[in-house]
């Protein structure tokens, strides 16, 4: 295993794996394979004896393999290199963002307890949260971003259920305006609150992506991924992510295990090959962003922009920016002047960025979160977090920023 003294970028390259056990090939193999060998009956009985917590892992034991719905060597070597860019012990990944968020939200709430919200939060958690969690007796309370904390504390001691609040979740920057929330905050009063029991602090970092932000270093417990997103980065794959210390992984991987929700070999391997030009590429985005965002902030026909290198020194998410993330990230949305006839012809008439949601890809997408992302979004919910009908969400590839200008001045002239 390569020194950790290294930098994750140059990690990324063979951090976890060795090559004489695949036969000197320098990239690891894709382990398609559903279950394992055992060289005897008695190393298969201490494999479960582990696995299933009747007996304690002795130091420095390698782990075993079993069956490729508890472990496969592609994730197991890519959860190990994951844990890199955000200074976590373990990772756990997902064959989805929302498999990740899903497990999370299962193995740390049950009936009776109470989850603290952001708002606003991507469309698909929205709906969890509000339409399943409610069917488990699980309730639900909620801030909007930019929420003092004594207006959260204030929230969470008139609900009644300060004693019973077992997790907060918070999405940070926000999907999609880019609002941000205080981690260290958060995490105070996840120690504050719960009474007798630990309130664990979840973090959805997927809008950012890794590199730029560490929300561990700020007091997360628990940070979220769509894997999907900038970690895969081609548009090819769907993946989630999850990490923390040993102890909360463990757990989400208890879960995962019978959930049966855990990524196979082939989309470990693909984020494997997508890791070792992560930073690379956000670099490229980011320079894209800023280029595209200094644009818009002039066009007459734009009212705002939502782009995190925007923000006035004065207000007071200006602190929390600079002591969060080293990166305004590639993410930014504005809002047309009009509605959602504008807005529409605008996204009808690009060229060269194309109509489609996700984000973090190496092509730059641009959606209408109000009638797609957000579509399941209380109506109220979204107009009071900014997402209107005449907001347009935009992802910054790695195209020529010059370019990216080019496409959206034209289909701006036809608005």
């Amino acid at each position: 295993m390569a020194d950790k003294k290294f930098n994750p970028e140059s990690l990324m390259m063979s951090y976890g794996y060795k090559p004489e056990l695949s036969v000197g090939s320098i990239k690891c193999p894709i382990y398609q394979t559903s279950t394992f060998t055992f060289p005897n009956a008695e190393f298969g009985k201490r494999l479960f004896s582990v696995a299933y917590g009747l007996e304690e892992a002795v130091e420095n034991e390698p782990t075993g393999l079993i069956y490729s719905r508890l472990n496969n060597p592609d994730l197991q070597i890519l959860e190990e290199r994951l844990t890199l860019w955000d200074n976590a012990e373990e990772a756990a990944v997902f064959d989805s963002g929302m498999a990740a968020i899903t497990t999370v939200l299962l193995e740390f709430l049950q009936p009776g307890d109470t989850l603290l919200c952001s708002t606003p939060t991507y469309g698909g958690t929205d709906h969890f949260i509000n339409h399943i969690l409610k069917k488990f007796k699980i309730d639900a309370l909620f801030f909007q971003a930019g929420a003092s904390e004594e207006e959260i504390r204030q929230i969470i001691e008139d609900s009644g259920k300060k004693d019973s609040l077992r997790l907060i979740y918070i999405e940070t920057p926000a999907n999609p305006t880019n609002a941000l929330i205080d981690i260290e905050m958060c995490s105070k009063l996840a120690n504050e609150f719960g009474g007798d029991e630990t309130c664990f602090l979840a973090v959805d970092n997927t809008y950012m992506g890794p590199i730029w932000s560490n929300p561990i270093d700020h007091g997360a417990d628990l940070v979220l991924y769509s894997a999907t997103k900038y970690i895969g980065g081609h548009s090819d794959l769907i993946a989630g992510a999850c990490l923390g210390n040993a102890e909360v992984i463990r757990r989400v991987k208890g879960m995962r295990t019978f959930l049966g929700n855990m990524a196979d070999a082939w989309t470990g391997w693909l984020l494997m090959r997508s890791l070792e030009t992560l930073k690379v590429r956000m670099e490229a985005q980011a320079r894209g962003a800023e280029i595209v965002a200094n644009y818009l902030a002039k066009h007459p026909k734009i009212e705002r922009v939502y782009y995190l290198g925007f923000i006035d020194p004065s207000h007071s998410d200006y602190a929390i920016y600079q002591r969060q993330y080293s990166s305004a990230g590639a993410m930014l949305s504005f809002d047309i002047k009009g509605g959602e006839k504008e807005a529409f012809t605008f996204l009808n008439n690009l060229k060269l960025i194309k109509l489609a949601v996700s984000l973090g890809g190496t092509e730059s997408l641009a959606q209408h979160p109000f009638s797609m992302t957000h579509a399941d979004v209380d109506p109220e919910t979204k107009n009071r977090n900014s997402v209107t009908e005449k907001l347009i969400r935009i992802s910054i590839g790695i195209e020529n920023g010059d370019d990216l200008v080019t496409d959206i001045a034209q289909a701006l002239e036809k608005v």
